[in-house]
């Protein structure tokens, strides 16, 4: 069983992350005023002090603790950390340092540098909580307060005796101020000072200081207070998911792993500290493309050479385990990668990645620049290699899209859901299910991050769902449960399979069918398809008119599965020259 504590967006988070795994779970926040989608989990109120945490634990069975509450909710932390279970601690991400701001270790420190120096207005938006500690102050010079508008914070108020007039509420509770807003807001009460504290981007910490900034206002930022060392610190989704399957290994049916080119980025990183710092770390930190930071145990060879151990999910994969190495070295022009022992070589067009370069996709390449670039600006020669590649490549398609004598370091999100069998439908069911609960009329369907992201580009608020290859029983399951307008973005080279009948679209069980491409394509563009190995090389060769062909085809397929309602079947163009 695991406890989360929230009240925050991490809350949520966490929430989207534990529901997926269809098992019970505990919510548990201070007061009921958030609203949130609960399936499976079940919601806790009220104070919890470290016996109460324990005592509850062990009723319970709680073997981890999620702590996704707020950085300033220090007795909450004390609290947790007195419990010795293992917790997690779900991060938010802080925004830069800004060297104009006055940075304050705590509360006290804060009254000490205003007490020197009294604004002749402040403007605090450290929240209701806040009153008490700062009422030395405002008992003394003019302070202002931004609060919620709920009857809780203004019992709060009146209860230190804090004139209500001096209290300013947000306008909308759900929405962070913009910077032009907050900047409005601090020219109409004329303050010549703000305090706040740093509360991270999910807090609008990088609004209130640049607004302030903007104006010449003296800025007071407390500090976020620091939390534990032996925590297992996460600031995403992805990582969460990670640290509960090695916490409570039987809570998800099937576990997540890391894509070959996360493994290669993590690789480098780890081979350029030890050349630009004679380091030897036994694990690195490395971004995922959504801007998600992760952790990998890393072995460095000797001084310039790392490798890591291919982690993998559950999902059957030729690579699990494999040990993908990288060896950089300085260079002379950019950054270049090199072709080492079990990495591919492309010898065919269409891949995104020019004939003659190592099989390194335009993913993890962008993966590696970018952490490359955050160490330094120098010239550096990266050489990916893969124990075995040779010999793993002969169980994959590689050979058959022009991909030879080895494997290729590939993956967009980073991440290895596994897709292939019961477990992985049951996961998009809960997630529908947690849809409804929260008053989803329609759903959006993609099979990953990049088709997330054309949705969204044109739908911002659509909830999507990833369905990996169960096209069918996504829909079929999105109509069993009400959903009256269902959206499927799908990339041609499972469109093309969907197109002839496929529901399920998995490589496993079926590939690319030429025969079925020259019938729609017809006798005059039949001859064109003679000569592709990948289904992304449509879009260069064929008119639009094959395009909207399969697009109603893959209508057609899916409109038996989401008989009725509406049913939009979106192509998604994913050609990369």
């Amino acid at each position: 069983m695991i406890l989360i504590f929230g009240g925050t967006t991490e809350g949520r988070m966490a929430i989207e992350v534990c529901e997926v795994a269809g098992k019970p779970f505990y919510y548990s926040t201070k007061g009921d005023s958030q609203e949130v989608p609960l399936h499976h989990g079940i919601r806790l109120t009220g104070i919890l002090n470290a016996a109460d945490i324990c005592q509850f634990a062990a009723a319970h069975g709680v073997r981890c603790i999620v702590n996704a509450a707020h950085p300033f909710a220090q007795e909450l932390h004390a609290n947790i950390h007195a419990t010795c279970l293992p917790v997690i601690r779900l991060e938010r991400s802080y925004c830069r340092h800004y060297p104009e701001a006055t940075y304050c270790k705590d509360y006290i420190d804060a009254l000490n540098l205003l007490d020197e120096s009294p604004a002749e207005c402040l403007l605090a938006l450290s929240g209701v909580n806040t009153i008490p500690r700062l009422r030395d102050y405002w008992l003394h010079h003019r302070t202002l307060f931004r609060i919620l508008h709920r009857p809780e914070s203004i019992r709060m108020a009146q209860k230190n005796q804090f004139p209500l007039q001096n209290l300013i509420f947000y306008t909308d509770e759900k929405v962070l101020p913009t910077v032009e807003q907050e900047r409005e807001l601090m020219q109409q009460v004329g303050c010549d000072a703000i305090l706040t504290k740093e509360s991270g981007e999910s807090g609008g910490f990088e609004a209130k200081v640049e607004a302030a900034l903007q104006l010449g206002l003296r800025v007071f930022v407390v500090q976020r207070p620091p939390l534990p060392a032996d925590w297992i610190y996460v600031t995403g989704p992805h990582g969460l998911r990670r640290s509960i399957e090695q916490l409570v290994p039987d809570f998800f049916s099937l576990r997540t792993g890391l894509t070959t080119g996360a493994c290669a980025s993590a690789a480098v990183k780890a081979a350029l500290l030890s050349l630009l710092y004679d380091e030897q770390p036994d694990e690195v930190h490395f971004s995922l493309p959504d801007g998600e930071i992760m952790v990998v145990p890393v072995e460095v060879n000797c001084r310039g050479m790392a490798t890591v151990v291919k982690d993998f999910s559950d999902d059957p994969d030729v690579t699990r385990g494999c040990r993908i190495s990288a060896k950089v070295e300085w260079g002379h022009d950019g950054i270049r990668f090199l072709r080492g022992k079990g990495v591919g070589r492309v010898t065919l067009p269409g891949l995104g990645i020019p004939v003659g370069e190592p099989a390194i996709n335009p993913t993890p390449r962008q993966m590696i620049v970018q952490e490359v670039r955050d160490l330094t600006a120098s010239d550096v020669d990266i050489t990916l290699s893969v124990e075995d590649g040779e010999q793993l490549a002969q169980k994959t398609f590689n050979p058959r899209v022009g991909v030879l004598d080895g494997i290729s370091i590939i993956g967009t999100s980073g991440i290895v859901s596994p897709l292939s069998n019961e477990a992985f439908i049951q996961s998009i069911e809960r997630e529908l299910q947690v849809a409804r609960a929260i008053g989803c009329s329609q759903i959006g369907f993609a099979s990953g991050r990049r088709g997330e992201e054309a949705l969204h580009a044109t739908e911002p608020d659509l909830r999507v769902i990833h369905y990996g290859n169960f096209i069918g029983a996504s829909l079929q399951m999105a109509y069993e449960q009400g959903f009256q307008r269902a959206v499927v973005g799908i990339m041609i080279g499972k469109a093309v399979k969907l197109a002839e009948g496929n529901l399920d679209t998995h490589s496993h069980k079926v590939t690319m069918n030429k025969d079925f491409l020259r019938q729609v394509a017809g006798p005059n563009d039949s001859a064109k398809i003679e000569g592709i190995t990948l289904a992304r090389e449509l879009w260069e060769i064929m008119p639009p008119s094959f395009f909207q062909r399969i697009q109603e085809l893959c209508y057609q397929h899916c409109r038996t599965m989401f008989p009725s309602g509406e049913l939009e079947i979106r192509l998604i163009c994913d050609n990369p020259v």
